[in-house]
């Protein structure tokens, strides 16, 4: 597992239990398959409401996805900052909870 490992698009980084980074990566390794399946469906000319099925079960799974994140995040993160007295964090979630509901 690799922790503490900063990425392009964040300024923050979140230790992660094995379990949950496996689980997190299994999610979007089964998503990438779905993409890929699609990318395969297009290329042999599939009926576009079958491709379309395809792509709402990968939003299904995106959003499966973020609620998990978002629930580890709430239970992890936004708790222990506010036992911490960072009351930012809380703003923050209300942005990141904007964003996901537009």
């Amino acid at each position: 597992m690799e922790e503490n490992k900063e990425c392009c698009c964040c300024h923050k980084t979140k230790e992660r239990s094995e379990k949950e980074y496996k689980d997190l990566l299994n999610r979007l390794s089964r998503i990438e398959g779905q993409v890929r399946g699609i990318k395969g469906m297009v290329e042999k000319d599939a009926y576009c409401t079958d491709i379309l099925v395809q792509v709402a079960a990968i939003n299904a799974a995106l959003n499966s996805f973020n609620k998990v994140l978002l629930a580890n995040h709430i239970k992890t993160c936004v708790t222990q900052d506010i036992r911490d007295g960072k009351d930012d964090t809380v703003d923050e979630l209300v942005t990141v909870l904007q964003k996901l509901m537009k």
